[in-house]
C-alpha cells in the first residue's frame, strides 16, 4: 500500500510539473507575441510621422502667421483660436477652451544700454526680463558691481546701495545635460532684483542664460517675491558676449558706470484660455492621459523651440493614433497650456479644475525641451510604474530613446502629480537648445523637420505603452 501511494504521488508530481511547464511556455509565447505587436505598432508610428507627418507645417503656420505669443497679448489670443481650430481639423472627439486669467506684461520700446571706457562708448545688447518694472524715463546710470551668485550679492549687503548689480555666473559647460547647467544659473535671473532691491540697488543686469557666446540677449521671467513695491528695481539681461566684455572692462576700470533704459509695464491680469481636446477611451473613458506643451512664448522671436515644437508634437500624438487606427483603452487628452513662461496660470487652472471635477488622471507627458533629436524620457512616478516604464527600453531604444531616467516631467503636467499618476517629460538632445531659448534666435528655420517628426513618434510610442500596460489602482481613501 505504501509503495502504491508513493507511485501515485510521483505520477501526480510529474503531471503537476508538466502542467506548470506548459503554463510557463504559454506565458513566454504570449509575452513574445505582445512584444512583436508592440514593436510593429511603434514602427508604424515612426513610419507615419516620417512620411505623412503634419507637425512641421503646423509649426510653420503657428510661428509665421501668429508669431511670438506673450501671455495676455493679442498674439496669444490668436494662438488660442488657432489651436482650437486645428484640434477640430485633426478630428478629435471634442475640443474646448478652458478659461484662465493670466499675467499681462508688455515690453514697450526697444531697450538701450551702454557704458563708456577711455572715451569709447560701448553699446550693449540688452532686453528687459519678464515682470520687471521700467527704468525712469531718462534711464538709470550707476556704478556696476559684479557678482557670481545670489549668496555673494547678499554678503555685500549695504555696499549695493545706489549700484547696478551685474550677475555674471556662466553655464557650467562641463555638464553634459545643459538643463542642469541652466538650473545652476537661472536663480540669479529670477531672484536677482528681489535680493538686491532690499539693499537699495538701483538696477540689476544678468548674464543671459545660454551656454553659447553670442550677441543676443535672452529674456525670461523674474520675480519680486513678497518685497514691498518701493524696493522694486528694473532688471534686464545682457548678451553673453557683452557680459564677458563688461567683466573684462570692470577688472581694468572697477568704477565704471553703466546706463540702461527700458519701458516695460505690468498690466492687470487678462482673460485667456487653455486649449483642450481629447480622444475618448474605449474601455476606461474616465481614466485620462494628458499630453501637452505650452502655447505661450516670449515676444523676442517666433517661439519655435519654446514651445511651438511641444505644441505640435503633442497634437501629432493624437494624429498618429488616428492615422494608424489605434484604439486606446483610456482617454487621451491634448492640452495646450497658457502662461507657462510667467506664472504657470494655465497648468494651475487645469489641475484645479481636474480636482474640482474629480477627474481621474493616470498619466501625463510634456514636451517643453525643444524639437531636437529624441534621446528619451524622464519619469516621475511611483517605484512600480517607474520600473515598468524603464522596462520598455528594448522597444524604444531602436529609435534613439536610450535614456529612461527618474526625474521631473515638466512645469505644466507636473501639477498633476499624485501617487498613482505616471508623469514623463520628453527629452530630446539639449546641446543646441539654449542657443535659441528665450532669444531672438528661436525661429522656425532652427527646427529640423525630421527631428521634429521623430519626437512626435517617440511621444506617441510612450503613450501607446502607457495606455496598454500602466496599472492604475484606485487610491485608498484615508
Amino acid at each position: 500500500m505504501k509503495k502504491l501511494l508513493l507511485q501515485l504521488f510521483a505520477i501526480t508530481f510529474l503531471f503537476s510539473c508538466a502542467e506548470k511547464k506548459e503554463k510557463i511556455i504559454i506565458s513566454k509565447e504570449a509575452t513574445l507575441q505582445e512584444y512583436k505587436t508592440d514593436s510593429t505598432n511603434i514602427k508604424h508610428f515612426f513610419n507615419t510621422a516620417l512620411t505623412e507627418g503634419a507637425s512641421y507645417e503646423w509649426l510653420r503656420d503657428l510661428t509665421k502667421n501668429v508669431g511670438g505669443r506673450l501671455s495676455g497679448s493679442p498674439e496669444a489670443a490668436k494662438a488660442v483660436l488657432w489651436g482650437e481650430q486645428l484640434m477640430k481639423k485633426v478630428g478629435l472627439d471634442s475640443a474646448w477652451l478652458q478659461p484662465v486669467m493670466v499675467p499681462h506684461w508688455i515690453r514697450g520700446e526697444k531697450e538701450v544700454a551702454y557704458y563708456t571706457v577711455n572715451g569709447t562708448k560701448k553699446n550693449v545688447p540688452i532686453c528687459a526680463l519678464g515682470s520687471s518694472i521700467a527704468t525712469p524715463k531718462s534711464g538709470v546710470t550707476a556704478q556696476v558691481i559684479e557678482v557670481k551668485s545670489i549668496k555673494e550679492a547678499e554678503a555685500l549687503g549695504e555696499k549695493l546701495r545706489g549700484k547696478i548689480v551685474f550677475f555674471n555666473r556662466p553655464f557650467d559647460n562641463t555638464l553634459i545635460r545643459t538643463f542642469s547647467a541652466y538650473g545652476g544659473c537661472v536663480g540669479q535671473r529670477v531672484a536677482g532684483a528681489r535680493t538686491c532691491g532690499k539693499f537699495g540697488a538701483v538696477g540689476v543686469i544678468v548674464r543671459s542664460m545660454t551656454n553659447g557666446v553670442d550677441d543676443s540677449p535672452h529674456t525670461g521671467v523674474m520675480s519680486y517675491g513678497d518685497i514691498p513695491k518701493k524696493e522694486y528695481i528694473p532688471t534686464a539681461a545682457i548678451s553673453s558676449r557683452a557680459a564677458n566684455i563688461l567683466s573684462d572692462d570692470l577688472k581694468k576700470h572697477p568704477k565704471l558706470s553703466f546706463y540702461f533704459k527700458q519701458s516695460c509695464k505690468n498690466l492687470p491680469d487678462a482673460p485667456s484660455f487653455n486649449v483642450v481636446g481629447q480622444i475618448t477611451g474605449t474601455e476606461h473613458p474616465n481614466n485620462i492621459m494628458v499630453v501637452g506643451g505650452h502655447l505661450d512664448s516670449w515676444d523676442l522671436a517666433e517661439g519655435a523651440h519654446d514651445d511651438g515644437t511641444g505644441i505640435v508634437q503633442s497634437l501629432e500624438v493624437a494624429y498618429l493614433f488616428k492615422k494608424n487606427n489605434t484604439k486606446l483603452k483610456n482617454t487621451l487628452r491634448i492640452v495646450f497650456f497658457m502662461d507657462e513662461e510667467n506664472r504657470g496660470s494655465g497648468a494651475k487652472k487645469y489641475a484645479e479644475l481636474a480636482k474640482l471635477n474629480k477627474e481621474n488622471h493616470i498619466a501625463g507627458l510634456e514636451s517643453d525641451a525643444g524639437g531636437h533629436t529624441p534621446r528619451g524620457f524622464s519619469i516621475n512616478a511611483n517605484a512600480k510604474n517607474t520600473k515598468l516604464v524603464k522596462s520598455w527600453k528594448k522597444l524604444l531604444a531602436p529609435y534613439g530613446l536610450h535614456d529612461l531616467t527618474k526625474g521631473g516631467s515638466g512645469a505644466d503636467v507636473g501639477k498633476l502629480k499624485g501617487e498613482f499618476v505616471t508623469l514623463a517629460g520628453y527629452r530630446p538632445d539639449s546641446q543646441r537648445y539654449f542657443d535659441y531659448h528665450h532669444s531672438e534666435n528661436d525661429t522656425f528655420d532652427k527646427v529640423n523637420k525630421r527631428e521634429l517628426e521623430l519626437g512626435s513618434a517617440s511621444m506617441a510610442s510612450l503613450m501607446y505603452l502607457m495606455d496598454k500596460y500602466l496599472e492604475t489602482p484606485t487610491p485608498i481613501k484615508k
